[in-house]
């Protein structure tokens, strides 16, 4: 499945307008959260394969060698795994303002569409990094969002990180552009 801005167009109703669009930063990306990840995974990954390899060696019964696979299977996702799925996520996720709202449509065996409606968004910020790239957090979120917040790439988090434009490059251009459409959002309600 291939997300296009077609597929964005798709999702408007009569007479909304596009104000942006684009996508999060492509690409296998390190993070923060990595200085934590990456030695707990080489552990974890570096003891899961020792423990099957000695247990095959070992002539151990069956049983032993099939409970060490998941453990071996998970390490393997760890250490590597998790960057490339993190980043298929993002080559299929794109997002958009219109002056009614916010999309965000990613998903990778089926689409999935978020739609926030601006006049009853209330809670938006910005986290913005070096070279003006940033991510919008649109809604108070979960209170697990600081706890989930580096390990996006584990499947299930992206439900407590709640909506979001993630690493999109110009993200105070974009901010910007959201508090404007709101603003008209709520003038044009009165």
């Amino acid at each position: 499945m291939t997300l296009t801005t077609e597929d964005i167009k798709t999702q408007l109703s009569t007479g909304e307008r596009v104000l942006w669009s684009g996508q999060p930063r492509q690409g296998v990306i390190i993070r923060g959260a990595d200085a934590f990840m990456i030695p707990f995974s080489l552990l974890w990954g570096s003891f899961a394969i020792f423990w099957e390899l000695s247990v095959i060696n070992s002539n151990a019964p069956a049983f032993f060698a099939l409970f060490g696979i998941p453990f071996v299977l998970v390490g393997i996702y760890l250490i590597i795994g998790r960057f490339f799925f993190e980043a298929k996520h993002r080559a299929r996720t794109y997002y958009a303002v219109t002056n009614e709202r916010i999309l965000i449509i990613s998903g990778l065996s089926c689409r999935k569409v978020q739609s926030l409606d601006l006049r009853t968004l209330s809670d938006l910020s910005l986290a913005e990094g070096k070279y003006n790239e940033g991510t919008i957090t649109f809604g108070s979120g979960s209170p697990f969002n600081s706890m989930f917040g580096g390990f996006s790439s584990w499947p299930g988090t992206g439900a407590y990180l709640g909506p979001r434009f993630e690493l999109v490059a110009n993200a105070k251009t974009i901010f910007e552009t959201i508090r404007r459409a709101q603003r008209a959002a709520a003038s044009a309600r009165t």
